[in-house]
Order: structure tokens, then sequence, then C-alpha cells
């Protein structure tokens, strides 16, 4: 599949590698819902990878950790290693496995060490820069898509074998 054209501002998922990255964070992240703000940060990491968006992963210390709670549910990614679940809780509402982290990261992405990513969907609102973030297509992969990617992205149907 062809990449999308790229728009003034915009990088092309394409042009992220493969084997995936890890690089510092420079917008600004906030996780909302109902009304409570979940994790707020500018900070962190963002994980990349060709023909996935973005995947953010907030600091520690810059998630409101009241507010979750440790899944059984474990994932392995062949560049990170195994991640952990955790469900989130707010104001009666119990959203299953709406994030993850790696407590042992493999040693190229130890600096996502206890960080916390969270999939977009479940959230009332995800934003980068003040931007609604739109959830990676397909529900199994975490990726934030904004104004400032460009793909097509792994996730659509026909994708599974990018």
């Amino acid at each position: 599949m062809p990449p999308d054209p790229i728009t003034p501002g915009q990088e092309s998922v394409w042009d992220y590698p493969r084997p995936a990255i890890a690089e510092p964070n420079t917008h600004h992240l906030q996780i909302i819902h109902k009304g409570v703000e979940i994790a707020n940060t500018r900070a962190g990491y963002r994980t990349l990878e060709t023909s996935h968006p973005p995947t953010y992963y907030f600091p520690p210390e810059d998630v409101t950790w009241t507010h979750l709670s440790g899944n059984l549910h474990r994932s392995l990614c062949e560049w990170k290693g195994q991640a952990s679940y955790l469900d989130a809780t707010i104001d009666g509402d119990c959203l299953q496995a709406a994030a993850w982290t790696y407590r042992e990261p493999t040693d190229s992405f130890a600096m996502i060490r206890n960080h916390v990513a969270f999939y977009p969907e479940p959230f009332d609102q995800c934003l980068v820069d003040g931007e609604t973030v739109t959830p990676q297509p397909g529900g199994f992969y975490g990726g934030w898509v904004t104004s400032h990617v460009a793909g097509p992205f792994k996730g659509i149907p026909g994708s599974r074998f990018w």
C-alpha cells in the first residue's frame, strides 16, 4: 500500500524505523476521563515503528496511580519485551487493560521502564498538544493518530502482515 501524501508539519509513519525505537517526547500529553485527569506530561517517550502512529509512554510521576490497578493480562513485544497491563477505574467506570507498562524492558527500551502507555479508545479524551487523538485502527495496537502523522496505519483491514 502506498504511503499517504504528507502535508506541511506531518510525519509519515512509513518513514518510521523498523525495528522500533523510543525517543524523548516533546509534546504535551493528557488523558482525561469523566472529567478526571489521569495523566499529564511534557516528558516521557514515544515509540515509533514503521506503519504505526506513535505510542506515548508517561513517566510514572506524571500518572495518577490511584486510578490504576493491576490486570493479569500480559503480552510480548518482539522489540520491548513483556508488557503488564493496568485497569483504570474512574468514578465507578472500570476500563479493563486500558494501559500497560514494561517492568523489565529489553536493553534498547530501558528508558521506558515503569512508564505507562494508554490505549486512547476507552478514554473520553487523549490529547497531544490540545488535539484530540483518534485511536489507531484495529483495536490491538495503542498508537495515537493526530493531524501530525500520515498513514495509512497498521490495523486497517488487510494490514495484518505489513
